[in-house]
């Protein structure tokens, strides 16, 4: 969850893409199963899964979210020798499903289809092009208005993509949409609460504590250490100059810290503070009633920008 740029990558055709993608979803609902079937209902009580829900019980969903849909983003990349590919999408999801439990809204399926060139190099990792990116989340989140989510609530779950979602955000105001895209950002740990790593970043100390409260099965302790989290610092430039390869000069082996400071109660203390987190980010959506009123009357006024008062 380290925090990661955007680096061009070759160009292929939508149409193609998308194929692929709904071929690929049901795939990776597996992935994510810890959390679906911790968000199973009791008798009488609405999914929060998208997926899960009938026709008729979607209706009755997106009423009681209050137009408030979440989409919880993932990547598939490699977390040291220790977590799984899907690390950064099982934990969101998780997180997420914990904060749904607190505050209702309809919770959109796996999505791993973010920002991760920069882990091309290793094995697992799905890197698609930039463009397709910005296509296929801008179409994700218009499906999503068009089912009722007035409100679209992108979660991040990966420090990679902590540049492409708010430029993603940006790019609404491009066009006119008769819904809001608001991004809650990638969490912070839990104040107040220590960490042994010096790094600690991806795979490291934290990471490792949230997957060992997410999903332990998946956390292989004894692979720990078969490959260095160090900064490895092979490029050297001033304060504000900045490459795509920057990442890859200091962690090749994309693993940064030391994931043999990890515990499952230092996972469970920042689960709780991520899930607190989106739950809190979940009732101010839905309780905004202004974002949506100023950005249509900003793209009123952006037709005719010589008529702005100045």
């Amino acid at each position: 969850m380290s925090f990661r740029r955007v680096a061009p990558v070759p160009s292929l055709r939508l149409r193609t893409a998308l194929s692929v993608c709904a071929l690929l979803f049901p795939c990776l609902a597996g992935v994510a199963g810890l959390a679906q079937s911790k968000s199973t209902p009791a008798a009488g009580k609405l999914s929060a899964n998208w997926e899960n829900l009938t026709g008729p019980d979607f209706i009755r969903a997106v009423q009681q979210s209050q137009g408030v849909c979440v989409l919880p983003f993932g990547i598939l990349e490699k977390h040291g020798t220790q977590l799984p590919i899907g690390t950064d999408l099982i934990d969101v999801r998780y997180a997420t499903f914990q904060a749904v439990k607190q505050q209702y809204a309809v919770v959109f399926p796996p999505y791993y289809f973010g920002q991760i060139s920069e882990a091309r190099h290793q094995p697992g990792t799905v890197a698609y092009p930039a463009h397709l990116q910005m296509e296929l989340l801008q179409a994700t989140t218009d499906e999503m208005a068009r089912n009722g989510c007035r409100k679209v609530l992108i979660v991040n779950g990966d420090g990679g993509n902590e540049s492409f979602l708010p430029y993603f955000a940006q790019s609404q105001l491009d066009t006119p949409h008769d819904y809001v895209v608001y991004i809650y950002a990638l969490h912070n740990r839990t104040p107040g609460v220590p960490v042994n790593d010096k790094i600690d970043e991806h795979a490291g100390e934290s990471e490792t504590s949230l997957m060992m409260a997410a999903n332990p099965d998946l956390v292989h302790a004894d692979r720990v250490g078969q490959e260095s989290g160090a900064d490895q610092n092979r490029v050297h430039l001033p304060p504000g100059v900045y490459t795509g390869i920057w990442w890859y000069a200091k962690f090749p082996n994309h693993y940064a810290g030391a994931a043999q400071y990890a515990t499952k109660a230092l996972g469970e203390q920042d689960m709780k503070t991520w899930a607190d987190g989106i739950a809190g980010a979940i009732r101010a959506v839905q309780a905004d009633s202004t974002s949506l009123r100023l950005q249509q009357e900003f793209y009123q006024k952006s037709t005719h920008p010589l008529d702005t008062w100045q």
